[in-house]
């Protein structure tokens, strides 16, 4: 068992609120009226064990949760710079406004969301109420 706890019956995003597709992400899947727990990444500091573990669950390295055409991820360190898990950790450890897309964890299911739209894809129909 991770550090991240799971749960079929809410949403935990990661985001950014200090862009705008991070907060139309958040208010898009808040407007689900599932059960949401909103880790704001530029409020709220992600341990490194649970980046690793983010990375681990979508099935990709570290370096793919960060944007490397970010501005500030090039003014910072280059074009192509040589970096390890750890140097990666770091970057998002100090600059968590390079995480590429927002992430949901969708009951066990962790899935990057690009656009407020993508969210529905990864949804089932809540069907409660209906005979």
């Amino acid at each position: 068992m991770g550090v991240i706890s799971t749960d079929k019956n809410e949403i935990k995003l990661y985001f950014n609120s200090e862009n705008s597709i991070g907060k139309q992400i958040e208010a898009y899947v808040m407007a689900s009226e599932r059960k949401l727990l909103a880790i704001d990444v530029s409020k709220t500091k992600v341990t490194g064990t649970q980046w690793t573990e983010l990375a681990i669950g979508l099935g990709l390295p570290i370096s793919s949760l960060i944007n490397q055409e970010h501005p500030d991820f090039i003014k910072n360190y280059g074009d192509h710079p040589d970096l390890d898990d750890e140097d990666w950790l770091k970057i998002l450890d100090k600059k968590p406004e390079v995480l590429t897309t927002a992430i949901a964890i969708i009951g066990e299911r962790y899935v990057q969301l690009q656009s407020p739209s993508d969210f529905i894809k990864y949804i089932e129909p809540d069907s409660k109420g209906i005979e």
